[in-house]
């Protein structure tokens, strides 16, 4: 058995594990969330939500990652010593196989604007229609669902230093680069202030326990708890890097990143007349209508194609990482051959998510189509199972001493990690589990 690789430096990991978490969650999901929610309540709430809820099942999923030292499957067998706690790595390996086969459908729609904006098939005013043609057409959803797999693979062949890590390195400082070259676009248009009080003002009338709830489960999945990437990376970390200031990184960095992405849309929505409430919709039919109508439109949506393309692949690697490193259990010589094979499988187990608007749209699942079922099964069920398991091993299977020698915090700090752990995340996430089981 080959010797388990690690990452060349603290930085490579903070960017790689934030990587997975700034994807569609942050940039997508985010601002449509708040624009539907009311704003800045919804802000706050998240905010407070990622550091009091977030931060602390993080930490736990670096805590069991490094001290297994191995894929997740493997080490909450090293670390339940014969307690069967295995079935909480699986559970994160399916979720991680199942999200990768409908989020690189997603990743498919982007490289088609992307590609549409590169060669102007983007300067018209139906982008409604644009959108619905793109994703009903089952040779382009397919071909572009392929071509993003097959770029997620190619990275991930190439090992944590190799492929994931240096990847990793330039393509999160370009996201914040052409973040920043967004916002200050955005910030410089007419009436774009409106947009900025909706984000940082409170409206105390949004503050409800609907919104609560919202902001609580944005927080919590937009981190990448629940599906084991966090303890898989963290399984690369050498010993010597403090945990709890690396979870900090990550968390923070998520919450900058979301607030760039408001930034970014919202005083352009509100600038030139749209509704902040559009829905999924803001990003593949409100942006590009925005875009086309001020100047130099064309090159900021080309940007932002390729901001949304880099945050989508990094979360996709860590997606396929999970599903590699269980099935190679470092032997690093297989890697190649694995990252292939289960790419190729994941391709096809998408097959239906990718034509569930088009050829598949009349089958219906719990009242949604496809797509919808592939993500209320992993967003709704196994993420938060996943993430309940984790925060009950942390908190009751892993001793104080164990938990106390990887995080190497002030005692105080691990108490309080420790009394979060145990009692408040499990709490929120039955009360998260609860609110959308009854909301199906």
């Amino acid at each position: 058995m080959n010797e388990r690789e690690q990452w060349t430096s603290k930085i490579g990991f903070i960017l790689a594990a934030a990587g997975s978490a700034i994807g569609l969650g942050a940039i997508w999901k985010f601002p449509y969330m708040a624009g539907m929610n009311g704003g800045s309540v919804f802000v706050l709430l998240f905010i407070l939500s990622t550091l009091a809820i977030g931060l602390p099942i993080l930490l736990a999923e670096f805590v069991i990652g490094r001290r297994g030292g191995a894929d997740a499957v493997t080490s909450f067998e090293r670390l339940s010593a014969g307690r069967r706690w295995n079935w909480v790595g699986w559970i994160g390996l399916a979720a991680s196989f199942i999200i990768l086969s409908f989020y690189s459908v997603v990743g498919g729609w982007i490289l088609s604007y992307l590609i549409r904006s590169l060669t102007g098939g983007l300067t018209r005013n139906d982008y409604g229609a644009l959108f619905e043609g793109i994703i009903a057409d089952p040779f382009e959803v397919l071909v572009a669902q392929a071509a993003f797999l097959a770029l997620t693979i190619w990275i991930v062949q190439s090992g944590i230093r190799g492929g994931v890590e240096r990847a990793s390195r330039w393509m999160m400082p370009l996201l914040f680069v052409f973040f920043i070259v967004l916002a200050i676009r955005s910030l410089t248009l007419d009436g774009a202030m409106e947009g900025i009080r909706f984000l940082f003002v409170p409206d105390w009338s949004y503050l409800t326990w609907k919104t609560g709830l919202l902001a609580l489960g944005q927080a919590f999945f937009s981190l990448s708890v629940g599906v084991t990437a966090m303890m898989t990376y963290a399984s690369y970390l050498q010993k010597d890097e403090r945990l709890g200031q690396s979870a900090l990184n990550v968390s923070l960095l998520n919450i900058i990143i979301s607030l760039l992405a408001g930034i970014v849309i919202f005083p352009a929505v509100f600038a030139l007349g749209q509704s902040p409430a559009e829905g999924p919709g803001l990003i593949f039919v409100v942006l590009p209508a925005i875009f086309n109508e001020i100047p130099f439109g064309s090159f900021f949506l080309i940007v932002f194609f390729i901001l949304m393309l880099f945050a989508t692949l990094t979360s996709a690697i860590a997606m396929l990482e999970i599903v590699v490193s269980t099935g190679i259990r470092s032997r690093h010589d297989r890697r190649r051959r694995a990252a292939w094979m289960f790419g190729g499988l994941i391709f096809v187990v998408g097959i239906p998510s990718a034509l569930s608007f088009g050829k598949l749209s009349g089958i219906q699942l719990f009242g949604g189509s496809i797509f919808d079922f592939a993500d209320l099964l992993t967003s709704r069920i196994a993420m938060p199972i996943g993430a309940l398991a984790v925060s009950l091993f942390a908190g009751y299977v892993l001793s104080s001493r164990d938990t106390a020698e990887e995080l190497q915090m002030n005692p105080l700090l691990h108490k309080i990690w420790k009394a979060l752990i145990r009692y408040i995340v499990p709490a929120a996430i039955v009360i998260i589990f609860l609110a959308w089981a009854i909301d199906l």
